[in-house]
């Protein structure tokens, strides 16, 4: 066949039935973020059944567009982090109405499109260090782990002391501690379905124990997107007030992606270089997708580290991709049982996802004076600020300000020299 010509499955040493075993994997791997982004943005203040189908579309029309342009297995979908950093951050921390937040996120993703289409992708790539790019990743780990323990009831507010740890006696409390167990022992046992098994066993937990409302109903028409889709308010945020927001969903997607496409990329063998036409191709596809999310009312679309389930499985070309993005037709059939899902078997989710995120602090070079404490800057400040404005800016303002009494003058000609000279003025002029 013709269209499958265009994956060049020979060439990759695979085949069509490999591929939709790979896409499969990928699949399971990561169909939580479907009820796990719905729960997290509707507490913004939007529908939860739109952001159920919106959420879906977008998973679908992302790692299908990946698949075909850029002929790699990876997938794309709603980023974690940025969602809760959108709704918790944005929306519910700054009171930025949801229609402004998502202008940012358009915003955010034009200049992105921009960036992967020129020069610019290889100067951020290149001149960003990887460590900075992880110690970013694990402060967004710490972040979303914070508000995971917050929404699950597990720390709580304190005058004496801000926070401190809940009285644990209250069963939606203990099952979500349940939740978060079984999610972690599922993925210590490399289990590809880990975080979506976890949140079916303690929903129905929940249900046979009536802790929570058992569903009727499983299966319905998809939710219309219309309350959602198109609602971005562009205008509101063409302020330079809005400017480090924007930054920051900017390069924490680039970041999110490179960091992703860099692991997935080594297993497969997938890219030769830090600037590949198949690595090029892949942001170009995360770039458009994450333009189009803000249009459909959901946050950045990045690529996804599950889809190293699907490599593990094989997988190696764009078909896989294709696969996984036609699976996701099926959760928009099954409203009625995402929105019988309970709370507290989603929120461990996010804590698993943020000690994913974490991990990367052990690949981080520790002799480097500014990589060291912008680093530790940027894992604290994240969730103690509850930004991660905050916390990527203050980080690129130690590491150019050690660099420079180290007279490494040269880091100002450097992406970081750029966000610290926005660190300035957001802190000190602004």
């Amino acid at each position: 066949m013709r269209f499958l010509q265009r994956f060049e499955l020979q060439k990759h040493k695979t085949s069509v039935s490999q591929e939709f075993i790979a896409g499969t994997s990928t699949f399971f791997a990561m169909l939580y973020i479907i009820p796990v982004n719905a729960t997290i943005m509707s507490a913004s203040g939007m529908p939860f059944d739109a952001l159920i189908t919106a959420t879906a579309l977008m998973t679908i029309i992302a790692t299908l567009f990946n698949g075909l342009w850029a002929n790699t297995p990876v997938a794309m979908s709603v980023g974690m982090g940025l969602n809760a950093y959108f709704t918790y951050g944005l929306v519910l921390g700054m009171k930025i109405p949801w229609q402004s937040a998502l202008g940012i996120v358009f915003i955010s993703g034009i200049l992105y499109l921009i960036i992967a289409l020129t020069p610019l992708r290889a100067w951020i790539i290149n001149t960003i260090p990887l460590d900075i790019k992880r110690a970013t990743s694990a402060g967004i780990g710490a972040f979303i782990a914070f508000i995971g323990f917050k929404e699950m009831g597990i720390i709580v507010h304190s005058d004496a002391t801000l926070v401190t740890l809940a009285h644990l006696n209250d069963p939606h409390i203990l099952l979500g501690i349940l939740g978060l167990f079984i999610a972690l022992v599922l993925s210590m046992l490399r289990v590809k379905a880990a975080l979506i098994l976890s949140i079916i066993i303690i929903t129905l937990i929940a249900w046979i124990s009536g802790v929570s409302e058992v569903t009727t109903h499983l299966v319905s028409m998809p939710a219309s997107v219309a309350p959602i889709a198109f609602e971005m308010d562009i205008s509101s945020v063409l302020t330079l007030a809005m400017v480090p927001l924007i930054l920051t969903f900017l390069l924490t997607d680039i970041f999110d992606t490179i960091g992703t496409l860099i692991g997935v990329g080594l297993r497969a063998k997938l890219f030769d270089g830090n600037d590949s036409t198949e690595l090029q191709k892949t942001m170009e596809a995360d770039a458009g997708a994450t333009v189009l999310s803000g249009v459909m009312g959901v946050t950045s679309t990045t690529a996804f580290i599950e889809s190293a389930a699907g490599v593990e499985e094989g997988g190696r070309t764009g078909l896989a991709a294709v696969f996984t993005a036609l699976l996701f037709i099926l959760p928009l059939f099954f409203l009625p049982f995402f929105k019988a899902i309970p709370s507290f078997a989603i929120y461990p989710i996010i804590v698993v996802v943020g000690s994913y995120m974490f991990s990367e602090l052990k690949n981080i070079n520790y002799d480097d004076y500014a990589t060291k404490y912008a680093t530790f800057f940027i894992v604290l400040m994240m969730p103690l600020t509850y930004s991660i404005t905050n916390g990527l800016m203050i980080g690129a303002f130690i590491y150019v300000l050690i660099k420079l009494f180290q007279k490494e003058f040269d880091v100002l000609k450097t992406a970081m020299g750029m966000m610290a000279a926005v660190a300035v003025f957001l802190f000190f002029v602004l």
